[in-house]
C-alpha cells in the first residue's frame, strides 16, 4: 500500500543520508519534496502541514546543522516524526483478565471488511491469547451477514451467536446472557453498516455500546477509501466513541494516505491492519516498523517474527543438520514452500528487507514457476520425494503427467534441486560467506 510514498522517501534518502554537510536550503528543498509526496499519497492536509511545521522547526536546530553526520541525522528526525504522526508505539487492546468477560465492539461502514475482520481478531484472540471467544451477529441489515459470519467464524473454531426474527438490542442483550452463562472471556460484537453515515445507524450503534458497556469499540476503516477513511473515522469517534482503528486491505495498491493521516485526526491508535483475505492476515500495528518501510529501511523484525511462525527452533535446527550433511530432499523442499506461503507472498516478504522495497520480484523470482515446481514434487511418491536418485526415465513420464508438465521440466527442477542443496551445503561449512550475508542485511 506505500509503495508509492516509499519510491519518495527512498530518493530522498539516498540524496541526503550521503551529505557530509547540510544547510537550511538542503532542509527547506528535501521538506518541500516530503511535502508533496505526502500529499499525492492522499495525507489528509491538516497533517501535512503539522509535519512540515515539526520537521522544517526540529531539522534547523543545531542537532543537524552542526551534527558530525547531519544527513542521517535528518533522515533520523524525519522518521521519528512519522513515528509520531502514526501513532509512537504499538497500542495492545484492553481487555480484562481471562476470570472476566471482555466485550469488542466492531462499528464501520458497509464494505469496509467489518465481518471478516470480526473473525480474524477473533481467531488471533484464540489462538494467540487463549481466550474463549462467542462472536454475536448483530448486523441484521446486510443480506447474508450472519450466514457470512457463521460460515467464516466456523471454518476456524470460533462460536457465534445469533437470533431469527428479532432486533439488534435483543440479540446483543441475550447474546451477552448467554456468553456469562456458557463462561466465555471474550464477547465480540458485530454490528449493521451502512453505504453512508445516518443517524438512523448512529442511534442504534449508540444503544448496543450502552447495552454492553464494551472495553474497546474498534473501528475498521478500508485502506483504499483513502481521505474519506479519515472523515468517516473521525464522525464515529465524535457520535459514538472508538478506543481504536483496524485498517483493512493494508495490503491493496492505495496511496496510503489514510494511514498516516488516522491517528493525527482521531487521536485514536491504529490497532492492527488487515494484510490479506485470509483469516490469519490480520497483524498488529508497529508505528516504528512502518515508518521504517516507508523509508526503505524494511522491516526485519516483522520478518524474523514471520519466520518463527512458520517453523520452530527444532525444526530450523534439523533443517540446518540436514543442509550440513547434504541429507536434504525434495521432501524438504516441498516443506520450504510450504513455509514461505505461510509467510506471505514473495512481494511481501522481500519489501521487509532493507533497500528490497523497489525490486522487481516478479522479475527476479517467478511464483508461477514456483507452484509448478511444487506440482511435480507433489506428483512424486514419498519414496521419490526422499530420494530423488530413484527417478528413472518412466517415473519422470508418470511425475510429469501427474503435474501437468513434461520430463524436460522434470530434468529441470532435479538439477536446479541439486545445485541448491550443493550451494546451501557450501554455504553452511563457510561462516565467512553466512557472514557476507548477514552483513547485506545489516549494513543498509
Amino acid at each position: 500500500m506505500l509503495e508509492r510514498l516509499t519510491d519518495k522517501f527512498n530518493s530522498l534518502v539516498r540524496d541526503l543520508s550521503g551529505k557530509s554537510s547540510i544547510t537550511e536550503k538542503n532542509i527547506e528543498d528535501a521538506v518541500e519534496e516530503i511535502k508533496i509526496a505526502l500529499l499525492e499519497a492522499d495525507v489528509n492536509l491538516r497533517v501535512v502541514r503539522r509535519f512540515v511545521n515539526r520537521t522544517i522547526e526540529e531539522a534547523k536546530g543545531e542537532a543537524v546543522l552542526k551534527s558530525v553526520n547531519p544527513g542521517q541525522q535528518f533522515i533520523k528526525i524525519i522518521h521519528d516524526k512519522i513515528v509520531s504522526f502514526l501513532g509512537d508505539s504499538k497500542q495492545d487492546l484492553e481487555l480484562k483478565g481471562p476470570d472476566t468477560l471482555s466485550v469488542v465492539l466492531f462499528l464501520g461502514l458497509q464494505g469496509a471488511g467489518k465481518t471478516t475482520a470480526t473473525v480474524k481478531l477473533a481467531k488471533r484472540l484464540k489462538t494467540d491469547k487463549n481466550r474463549k471467544v462467542l462472536i454475536i451477529a448483530g448486523d441484521l441489515v446486510r443480506p447474508a451477514a450472519v450466514e457470512q459470519l457463521k460460515t467464516l467464524a466456523f471454518s476456524v473454531g470460533i462460536d457465534v451467536y445469533s437470533e431469527n426474527g428479532s432486533t439488534v438490542k435483543k440479540v446483543v442483550t441475550n447474546g451477552l446472557k448467554f456468553a456469562k452463562k456458557e463462561l466465555y472471556n471474550t464477547v465480540i460484537i458485530d454490528t449493521s453498516g451502512r453505504q453512508q453515515i445516518d443517524s438512523s445507524m448512529m442511534r442504534e450503534l449508540s444503544e448496543i455500546k450502552k447495552i454492553s458497556n464494551p472495553d474497546e469499540s474498534l473501528f475498521v476503516a478500508d485502506a483504499m477509501t483513502g481521505q474519506s477513511a479519515v472523515e468517516i473515522a473521525k464522525t464515529f469517534n465524535e457520535e459514538i466513541g472508538i478506543t481504536g482503528i483496524i485498517l483493512s486491505k493494508f495490503d491493496s495498491d492505495a496511496r496510503g494516505g489514510a494511514a498516516l493521516s488516522l491517528k493525527t485526526i482521531t487521536k485514536r491508535p491504529i490497532k492492527f491492519v488487515g494484510t490479506g483475505e485470509k483469516i490469519d492476515d490480520l497483524e498488529p500495528f508497529y508505528p516504528d516498523r512502518i515508518a521504517s518501510r516507508i523509508l526503505g529501511m524494511g522491516d526485519i523484525v516483522s520478518l524474523v517474527e514471520k519466520a518463527k511462525e512458520s517453523a520452530t527452533a527444532e525444526e530450523a535446527a534439523s533443517l540446518q543438520k540436514k543442509i550440513e550433511k547434504a541429507t536434504f530432499t525434495l521432501e524438504d523442499y516441498l516443506d520450504q514452500f510450504k513455509r514461505i506461503k505461510k509467510m506471505g507472498s514473495l512481494k511481501s516478504v522481500m519489501q521487509m528487507l532493507p533497500g528490497m522495497s523497489n525490486v522487481d520480484i516478479e522479475g527476479q523470482i517467478d511464483e508461477k514457476e514456483m507452484k509448478k515446481e511444487e506440482a511435480i514434487i507433489l506428483s512424486m511418491t514419498k519414496s521419490e520425494r526422499n530420494n530423488h536418485k530413484i527417478l528413472g526415465p518412466s517415473r519422470k513420464k508418470r511425475i510429469a503427467k501427474g503435474s501437468g508438465t513434461n520430463v524436460f521440466e522434470v530434468n529441470k527442477l532435479l538439477k536446479k534441486f541439486e545445485k541448491t542443496r550443493n550451494m546451501m551445503k557450501k554455504m553452511a561449512k563457510n561462516k565467512k560467506m553466512q557472514n557476507q550475508m548477514m552483513s547485506q542485511f545489516g549494513g543498509y
